[in-house]
């Protein structure tokens, strides 16, 4: 049986270990306004090592597995693997190295915004932009309602900026 979604719980593992990340997928589309539903998070973490050995960390303390049972092993499980997904004490959490249509965390964190969600909690966000970017780059049927919303989201920031600007 899946264990309850609780973000926050998986949210704060992240941080009281110290992990850089980004939130991308779902959650971070219901972060940026979308209306999906979602029973997981998915993060695009720094591959750098000493961020990877408190990611580990973050891993044990969710006491995740992967979908076999096993303990995860991030040297090995992220190299060549397009997505680790893995079962924790609060729910789904998949690792992206590199989603779709991007380079990673380096190429996502130049728009990432920090959103503030509560709990003392202000994760690093995908932005928008990229959101969409990464479901164009997917092409998936599944996901043009999604794309579509990004989209919308997209048009309101912009009209948004420049109103600020025409106001002045």
């Amino acid at each position: 049986m899946a264990e309850p979604f609780d973000p926050y719980l998986v949210l704060q593992a992240l941080e009281r270990h110290r992990v850089t990340y980004i939130v991308v997928g779902a959650l971070g589309r219901v972060i940026h306004g979308s209306a999906e539903l979602t029973d997981g998070i998915d993060i695009v973490p720094s591959t750098r090592e000493e961020n990877l050995r408190r990611l580990g960390l973050a891993l044990e303390e969710l006491n995740a597995r992967r979908p076999d049972g096993k303990q995860p092993a991030l040297e090995r499980d992220l190299v060549g693997r397009g997505v680790l997904e893995l079962r924790t004490d609060a729910g789904e959490l998949k690792i992206v190295p590199e989603p779709a249509g991007t380079r990673g965390y380096d190429d996502l964190r130049r728009r990432a915004v920090r959103e503030p969600l509560g709990q003392g909690l202000r994760p690093s966000v995908a932005s928008a932009d990229d959101h969409a970017r990464m479901l164009a780059v997917l092409g998936r049927e599944q996901d043009r309602p999604a794309l579509q919303t990004m989209q919308r989201v997209i048009e309101l920031e912009h009209g948004l900026r420049r109103g600020l600007y025409i106001g002045r």
